[in-house]
């Protein structure tokens, strides 16, 4: 089945300098965050080899995709935004033996701040307790009702901090703010400038309900099951890219 792709409308989020000194060649400059996408994603074969880096044929005759396959782990690394850090930022153990922090340019002293444990907030296991603040270089502008999912950078396991998640109406208030992170323990060495530290993800602001419906009959299940089989297990795989998915685009 092919379904039509549609063409959304465009809206617009606007990116303002909260320094005088930003333009858009500073290496903080918000970003469409495909354009992060990490070296190790854009590197990943398609298609499982084996050890004389043949593809592996499957039972159907084609090639057996791997997870670099799958639409929706591009999407979600793909859509919306990053904040990204201005300048390089070391993180190394002082006198006391304690993660601290060091910025690499004057006039982003004030980028970063360390902070005490934060009493009551589940604290991430593997982090160090003590824990640190982004602060924004941009004021952030959406169209009226959106909102905006604030989050580490989606699947970048390989980053070493852990931003906190939240929401911001961004239709309503535009002040850059303070985004807390945490530390990976054992991490030392120097965040360069650029960095992804915050997807930036817009949505509109909708209210819900939910549904909950049962399926009695388990033959009814089992054959919706073989349909689905039989619609996307099709030799070297790609259905779902090809006949479902939405492109969207962030410019």
């Amino acid at each position: 089945m092919i379904i039509q792709r549609i063409v959304m409308d465009k809206h617009k989020i606007i990116f303002k300098a909260a320094r005088s000194w930003l333009s858009s060649e500073s290496n903080s400059v918000p970003k469409p965050i495909v354009k992060s996408i990490p070296d190790w994603y854009r590197k990943a074969d398609r298609y499982a080899k084996d050890f004389k880096d043949n593809f592996i044929i499957g039972p159907d005759k084609g090639k057996i995709p791997t997870w670099k396959a799958c639409p929706a782990l591009f999407d979600i690394m793909a859509t919306g935004y990053s904040l990204n850090t201005p300048c390089d930022i070391e993180f190394f153990l002082n006198e006391d033996n304690k993660i601290d922090v060091k910025v690499h340019n004057s006039k982003y002293t004030s980028f970063i701040q360390k902070r005490p444990a934060m009493p009551q907030f589940m604290h991430p296991e593997g982090y160090y307790e003590d824990h640190f603040a982004w602060f924004g270089d941009w004021q952030i502008i959406l169209p009226s009702g959106y909102s905006a999912i604030y989050a580490t950078p989606f699947n970048r396991y390989e980053l070493p901090f852990l931003t906190t998640s939240g929401i911001i109406d961004l239709d309503k208030v535009h002040q850059p703010g303070s985004y807390p992170f945490f530390l990976r323990k054992g991490f030392t060495g120097i965040i360069p400038a650029g960095t992804s530290y915050i997807q930036l993800i817009p949505f509109k602001r909708e209210n819900w309900i939910s549904e909950v419906v049962e399926e009695p009959d388990q033959n009814k299940i089992k054959k919706e099951y073989q349909e689905n089989t039989r619609l996307y297990r099709v030799p070297d795989g790609g259905v779902y890219k090809k006949n479902i998915w939405e492109p969207r685009t962030y410019e």
